[in-house]
């Protein structure tokens, strides 16, 4: 009979557990006196997700078994595959001997054994094993395998038990262990050793990182990685939780190092949030560091400044309340934390109300503001400053008739005292007022076409502000950039402390065009007129004097993969007096960005040189298991390099290698120039390693 289906449980009721049945399909099935089932030919059966193929399979119903004759092929419901040369199995498949069997898992890790063993549907037994996740071809040696006694797969916890297990390179031992666990492909998150990786350094030597994964439940974790070098023993802890606790990142370092060879060293990140009643929410971010080069020496980051908060907010419709301290830790060499200052504090209150009989918006604010510093150096190095501000304003837009033309009109005045400690050059106390008015003209003027959509607007705007009172030491406005953020503003100082006086019109225009999404443009050229100058801008602000430079920003989006924006500040001769600039581009096989930025010498930002440099990063991927990765950053001005690296990555189906080399030039008093070379090297086909869409090898006929 010729593909004779067969429905198992009619004839066997053993076979059709839980009313699923079983279905068999074979070229020729035959039922004996004895209540044996023989099929033969093009056997398959089916049942509850699984797949068997085999060459003959006789059921004993006395017995409840299943003799499967080879060669045997069986897909599991979850994707696991067994082959063997013949089996002994209950017929659920869960139960039972195969020989000469191969186990894959997960399409990735493959273990051939003398015999695999299943019990009770969730272990798995093998005897004799060679593991690997690397293509095999014929009699080939893969490029790692791991030769084990025994290896016992537990489903339920998805783990692999290796006992008495050798690990080989190209059919060499490396090393051997008498049993170690290993988590299968299909777990993500599994206490466990991590992929080591290798490091050599020019201050600290080589050394080798050993993580070691610790899952403490279904949404966080923490790694500890010993890193242990030449010159070093370090200890680096990482914590993350994803939910359930309001931590949500803590990470740090210690170390005893040669580089200071009589401290203890390290470093601690950590970010937390509190959900409070009322709308209220805490954030808590501390970071820390026990010298100025200790993130630089083990590139833990590039960070010149570390800033340590807490934060109440409280976040509404119609108000805010903020309240905050931070304290700044410096890790730069030119600057002194006692003098920064290292402690400042702020408390806030704005609240928004809607009068009818004005229309529009009035704001309410007030605000406290305090910071220290711990020198003991006279004048501004020690000097402590406490700010008390209270303003009011009110804002209203209008349609002008319908000619499409916007008008804003800003209406308000801040009062400020200051108490001013530990500088002789500054009055104690100060109070002064600073009233204000400000109007702002609009007209947009759109253009749409199935190709695009343009728009075109000029803008103008009419502010005077005037402060009197005495006069207090400007902290929080020394550094001025002039963008198109604040070319229609009110005032263009950052913070609180300088405010723009007199009269000054400043008038700009915007063109933007959107084509598709992804393809887009704009541009945004303008300029500041005053009646008098502003002593506290800066000459390389673009504010100096009764008229500013010309400002010039955009962006362009072109939908190809190329994108490019920059800014520009150019003096009444359009000469750049400030540029910066970033390019990138980027497809399925190449990355490719770099970046700009040029400052002129100027000592009131305390910039002694020329700034002008250079940034470049680059990666390619080759094919699927080549990649190259290079970045760097080169100092034009001093025409000397500062930073480069290089990244070089292959990956097969069964390894995952990751070179890099980086070297960073600069120096300082307690700073050399280095060379860090990185090497680490996974086995895929284990959760801690895995290749992802990396094609695998095939065999040649």
């Amino acid at each position: 009979m010729r593909r004779l289906l067969v429905i198992l449980c009619l004839l066997f009721p053993t076979f059709g557990i839980a009313q699923q049945a079983a279905t068999l399909v074979a070229d020729d099935v035959v039922v004996t006196a004895d209540q044996r089932l023989i099929a033969n030919g093009n056997v398959e059966v089916l049942y509850q997700g699984t797949r068997l193929s085999a060459a003959s399979i006789t059921y004993d119903q006395p017995s409840d078994r299943l003799l499967i004759g080879g060669p045997i092929f069986i897909r599991a419901e979850d994707g696991t595959i067994f082959t063997a040369d013949q089996a002994s199995l209950d017929p659920q498949l869960a139960n039972g001997i195969l020989l000469g069997a191969r186990l894959v898992l997960g399409q990735q890790l493959q273990m051939a054994a003398n015999q695999i063993t299943r019990v009770d549907g969730n272990l798995t037994q093998l005897y004799k094993v060679a593991a690997t996740s690397c293509a095999v071809c014929g009699n080939q040696t893969p490029l790692w395998e791991i030769r084990a006694e025994r290896v016992v797969h537990d489903q339920a916890a998805r783990q692999l038990y290796f006992e008495n297990a050798t690990f080989r390179v190209i059919g060499v031992p490396v090393f051997w262990v008498p049993r170690m666990r290993l988590p299968d492909p299909s777990l993500t998150r599994a206490t466990g050793l991590l992929v080591p990786s290798f490091r050599t350094s020019t201050d600290l030597g080589f050394g080798v990182k050993l993580p070691y994964f610790i899952k403490l439940g279904d949404s966080r974790d923490l790694t500890l990685t010993p890193y242990l070098g030449r010159d070093t023993r370090t200890l680096e802890a990482d914590f993350a939780a994803q939910k359930g606790l309001p931590i949500a990142r803590l990470e740090g370092a210690v170390s005893r190092d040669a580089i200071l060879p009589d401290e203890t060293r390290g470093y601690i990140f950590a970010a937390a949030t509190f959900r409070l009643p009322k709308d209220y929410q805490l954030a808590i971010d501390i970071e820390g560091a026990s010298d100025k080069t200790y993130l630089l020496d083990y590139g833990f980051g590039g960070t010149d400044r570390l800033e340590s908060t807490i934060n109440l907010t409280q976040v509404r419709a119609d108000s805010l309340f903020q309240i905050e301290a931070v304290y700044f830790q410096t890790l730069r060499t030119t600057e002194d934390n006692a003098t920064l200052p290292p402690v400042v504090f702020d408390l806030g209150y704005r609240r928004d109300l809607y009068p009818a009989a004005l229309g529009g918006t009035l704001t309410l604010s007030g605000d406290v503001e305090a910071h220290q510093r711990y020198s003991s150096a006279p004048g501004d190095e020690q000097r402590d400053v406490a700010r008390l501000a209270l303003s009011a304003d009110w804002t209203r837009d209008w349609m002008l008739g319908g000619s499409g033309l916007l008008a804003q009109t800003m209406i308000g005045a801040n009062v400020d005292y200051y108490r001013t400690t530990q500088d002789p050059a500054i009055d104690p106390d100060v109070i002064r007022s600073t009233p204000y008015v400000m109007t702002t003209l609009r007209w947009p003027l759109m253009r749409s076409t199935p190709e695009a959509t343009q728009i075109i607007e000029p803008v103008v705007s009419l502010a005077w502000s005037e402060t009197t009172g005495g006069t207090v030491a400007n902290e929080d406005s020394t550094r001025v950039e002039f963008d198109s953020a604040n070319l229609i503003a009110l005032s263009r100082f950052p913070g609180e402390d300088a405010y723009e006086s007199g009269f000054r019109l400043a008038t700009g225009i915007t063109w933007s065009r959107v084509a598709t999404p992804g393809n887009s443009a704009r541009l945004t050229f303008g300029r500041v007129f005053r009646e008098t100058a502003n002593a506290d801008f800066s000459t390389t602000s673009g504010l100096s004097g009764t008229r500013s430079d010309w400002l010039l920003a955009g962006q362009f989006d072109f939908g190809n993969g190329l994108r490019l924006d920059g800014r520009a500040v150019l003096d009444g001769t359009f000469t750049p007096q400030k540029t910066e600039a970033r390019i990138a581009w980027g497809n399925a096989k190449l990355d490719l960005a770099a970046s700009y930025v040029w400052l002129p010498t100027d000592l009131a930002e305390d910039r002694d040189d020329d700034v002008s440099e250079w940034n470049l990063d680059a990666a390619y991927r080759l094919n699927d298991r080549w990649s190259v990765g290079l970045n760097g950053r080169y100092d034009v001005a001093a025409r000397v390099p500062a930073y480069a690296g290089l990244d070089v990555g292959w990956q097969n189906e069964c390894v995952t290698v990751a070179l890099s080399v980086s070297r960073r030039y600069t120096s300082s008093t307690i700073l050399n120039p280095t060379t860090d070379f990185g090497l680490s090297v996974s086995l895929n086909g284990f959760s801690a390693g895995r290749s992802g869409g990396v094609a695998r090898a095939s065999c040649a006929n």
